[in-house]
């Protein structure tokens, strides 16, 4: 059933890094085309996100709490344990205030208070973007109507959940998922073959320590073709771009490119962590990449993502422990003189990619939201 567009308002919880705010951005974007109102609930880390200007949940109502995670020493446990409690209580107070039809949860720790708040009395979807589910996630599952997924096969979920199950896919924002239409670029068997590198934000130290060492290490004629666009931390900055030039190889580097859209439009190969709002870009972009795990992060998350690509011929699993400037080369020689490897890869990851996640979740939210 749909609200009216006077009555439906939407609560999207989520942690304040970008693998849970991005798929919450993408939801946002559809919800309010569809009238909506959209309440966010989120910790500390999201303020300097609201100040970002060009993005939706920067602009909409926010409400900020002190959740915290439960890992670590006892000590530790009964500090996050009183500070989960007392946010329970703020988030009641503002479920009171703003009467959300819905409440959706994109993980972290945020979201643990405010579905726990929620179940019960608001419909409740808890959206895992990863291909295990995190551990706000598998505390909640249990409690939710909805559990959406963005993989077929997702880790964690026990078998008397497994009814609530809906696989809809990663959301992407707009500006990704229009590459969906850019067709995988061309490759000459002697032509330039771009890899953007990409390792977040602040980019990955053992990315910009990698890389070039691996491109040095080609023959001089495959070297040649070689264009490099990446993230690499401020630090290194000068340090890479010295390394590059000394090769002989054309190398665009930045802390953050604010148009990764583009860069990933014309990508042939990408190298990045395998975090889930990596992969999504990939499969709906159609790009295929080797993909290098963060060896720490929670229940070894990325190396289950990058496995999932990997096994559908997507793209290329490397530990970070076997990703040694000798292993990326030998690897980068075999795509510069075997092109159409990649192309093949590149449908692979296209295959894999869910569009209309954005659309779907959000119709799930109008099937599940209780009326006014």
């Amino acid at each position: 059933m749909t609200l009216s567009s006077q009555s439906r308002t939407v609560v999207l919880a989520t942690g304040g890094t970008g693998g849970h705010i991005f798929p919450a951005e993408a939801l946002a974007e559809c919800l309010l085309a569809r009238g909506y109102k959209v309440h966010v609930i989120t910790d500390r880390r999201f303020e300097h996100y609201m100040r970002a200007s060009n993005y939706v949940l920067g602009s909409i109502p926010t409400h900020v709490i002190d959740a915290a995670s439960m890992s670590g020493s006892l000590m530790v446990r009964a500090k996050a344990l009183v500070k989960n409690i007392i946010a329970y209580r703020v988030v009641r107070r503002i479920l009171s205030e703003v009467r959300p039809n819905v409440v959706v949860g994109f993980g972290g720790y945020p979201s643990f208070p405010t579905l726990f708040a929620a179940a019960g009395r608001i419909p409740t979807i808890i959206h895992e973007q990863n291909s295990i589910l995190g551990k706000a996630n598998r505390m909640l599952a249990s409690r939710v109507d909805v559990i959406a997924t963005s993989f077929e096969q997702t880790g964690g979920i026990k078998l008397a959940d497994q009814p609530r199950v809906q696989c809809i896919g990663n959301p992407v924002r707009a500006a990704i998922q229009s590459l969906r239409a850019v067709d995988y670029p061309t490759m000459l068997a002697d032509g330039i073959v771009h890899v953007l590198v990409t390792g977040g934000s602040q980019g990955a130290a053992i990315l910009g320590d990698i890389v070039p060492k691996a491109v040095a290490l080609l023959p001089a004629p495959l070297r040649k073709r070689v264009r490099i666009d990446q993230q690499v931390r401020a630090e290194q900055l000068e340090g890479l771009r010295a390394e590059y030039e000394a090769i002989g190889v054309h190398a665009d580097l930045a802390p953050f490119f604010a148009d990764i859209p583009n860069r990933l439009a014309s990508a042939h190969l990408v190298i990045a962590r395998a975090g889930a709002s990596t992969i999504c870009e990939l499969t709906t972009a159609g790009r295929p990449a080797i993909l290098v795990p963060l060896p720490s992060a929670a229940d070894d998350h990325q190396k289950y993502n990058a496995k999932a690509i990997d096994d559908m011929g997507g793209g290329w699993l490397m530990p970070q422990n076997a990703f040694t400037p000798e292993a990326l080369a030998a690897k980068l020689e075999y795509f510069l003189t075997m092109p159409h490897s990649l192309a093949k890869a590149a449908a692979s990851a296209r295959a894999l990619g869910k569009p209309e996640a954005a659309e779907h979740l959000a119709d799930l939210v109008e099937r599940v939201a209780r009326p006014s």
